[in-house]
């Protein structure tokens, strides 16, 4: 089987959260509970953190982890792990957020087998039923769309594909409505390194600029997206607030 490397991007100049990745939870800095849950991969031969802030390489070094030095002037994290696949020699590169401790290796095993299992697809990622209408309104919450075969048609931050005939009022939205439900994007992707450098040469699109979803940028250029449905969840932690909530998710971690 193909070699596959998951790479996580961390940087400390965060604007709402500065120095996050090294921020403590349950006992352990952001950026560990996310490298010792990406090892856990079935499918994963490396796992690597790419950074730009010494902090962090020394703490990443200080639990025993892979980490590499990139540039400080990317402009997104795909960008930061473009810079680290570069000299990589495997098929497949898994984007795993630095801020997401909770993220599950089934998660990342799931999206390696996408583009193991389908030879023309160029990126992959995962999706959720959306259960709370909450989240449906709420434009922090990315929305997909797919086609019949699992393609990504197209990623908003607006309720998508929206029920002209039974959501008269975003404020009192009946899901049930919703025939095959909602999906919520669950922000990891798997690229192969091929086509992630390639993404990370092209020009931002007009689509990803009015959303500012960088995956539009992909779906202008004509490259396809697979998507599967899971039964898992991520929390993302943004702010101080998000890490107090953390602290809390008790049956997040593994």
């Amino acid at each position: 089987m193909p070699r596959a490397a998951a790479i996580i991007p961390a940087r400390y100049a965060s604007t709402r959260f500065p120095g996050k990745p090294l921020a403590t939870l349950k006992g352990k800095i952001i950026i560990q509970h996310v490298y010792e849950h990406a090892v856990k991969s079935q499918l994963v031969d490396t796992v690597i953190v790419a950074t730009d802030d010494r902090r962090i390489y020394d703490a990443v070094k200080g639990f025993g982890g892979n980490v590499v030095m990139t540039s400080s002037t990317h402009q997104s994290g795909t960008d930061r792990i473009a810079e680290a696949a570069a000299g990589l020699d495997v098929e497949v590169i898994v984007n795993v957020q630095g801020d997401e401790p909770f993220i599950r290796p089934e998660m990342i095993d799931d999206v390696i087998e996408l583009l193991y299992n389908d030879q023309e697809a160029s990126i992959s990622t995962l999706a959720r039923k959306i259960t709370d209408p909450e989240e449906l309104r709420s434009p922090n919450v990315v929305k997909v769309v797919m086609d019949e075969c699992g393609n990504a048609l197209y990623f908003s931050r607006a309720p998508i594909p929206y029920y002209r005939d039974d959501w008269q009022d975003l404020q009192h939205i009946d899901l049930e409505a919703a025939e095959n439900g909602i999906l919520k994007h669950i922000g990891i992707y798997g690229y192969r390194r091929e086509a992630l450098i390639r993404f990370s040469e092209m020009k931002e699109s007009v689509l990803e600029r009015v959303e500012k979803l960088e995956q539009l940028r992909a779906l202008s250029a004509g490259m396809r997206i697979k998507v599967k449905e899971t039964g898992f969840d991520t929390f993302g932690i943004d702010t101080l607030e998000d890490l107090r909530k953390a602290e809390q998710c008790q049956s997040m971690f593994l």
